[in-house]
């Protein structure tokens, strides 16, 4: 089982790169803001980036590099 808001944290992480729909996303997910969710989208992003590290994903670095710094600032 996942913590509570992995799912929201991954459709977040995935939109990144269309601002628009990630602003929809964080709207249609309030679990985001909430502590469990910020504990699932620093899993997500963690996740997202080891991934980024292996050669995949490399479009989401930046959009996932800027939302980590976002979350540590929080």
């Amino acid at each position: 089982m996942a913590p509570e808001g992995f799912d929201a944290a991954t459709l977040y992480a995935y939109s990144l790169r269309q601002p628009d729909t990630a602003a929809r996303v964080r709207t249609a997910f309030p679990v985001l803001g909430s502590p469990a969710g910020l504990t699932a989208g620093a899993t997500v992003c963690a996740q997202l980036l080891q991934t980024v590290a292996r050669g995949d994903n490399l479009v989401l670095e930046g959009p996932l590099r800027n939302w980590a710094g976002e979350s540590r600032r929080r």
